[in-house]
């Protein structure tokens, strides 16, 4: 039986915040920030937010990441600073 997207897009976080833990620290402003926005149950989505300078450099390195795994990824940019990788899976 196949994982519920849900699940599969909860491990990919947890991959996520594992392998960029760096951007992550706990006593800090974090450069990557995640969310798994279910307000659509049908097609729940991994938003994987990067706010920093060169923000399209390390959203690049988690987009490849998410693909790699399986994700279908989108972007949004809201500024130089500010870009969103959306993830989605069957």
């Amino acid at each position: 039986m196949t994982e519920h997207p849900i699940d599969v897009l909860d491990d990919m976080a947890d991959q996520v915040a594992e392998e960029f833990e760096a951007y992550r620290q706990p006593d800090e402003f974090k450069d990557v920030s995640l969310v798994i926005n279910n307000n659509d149950p049908d097609r729940p989505t991994l938003i994987v937010h990067v706010d920093r300078e060169e923000a399209d450099t390390l959203a690049d390195e988690i987009e490849a990441f998410l693909e790699e795994r399986g994700a279908r990824t989108q972007r949004e940019r809201h500024s130089d600073t500010d870009v969103r990788v959306l993830a989605t899976v069957d």
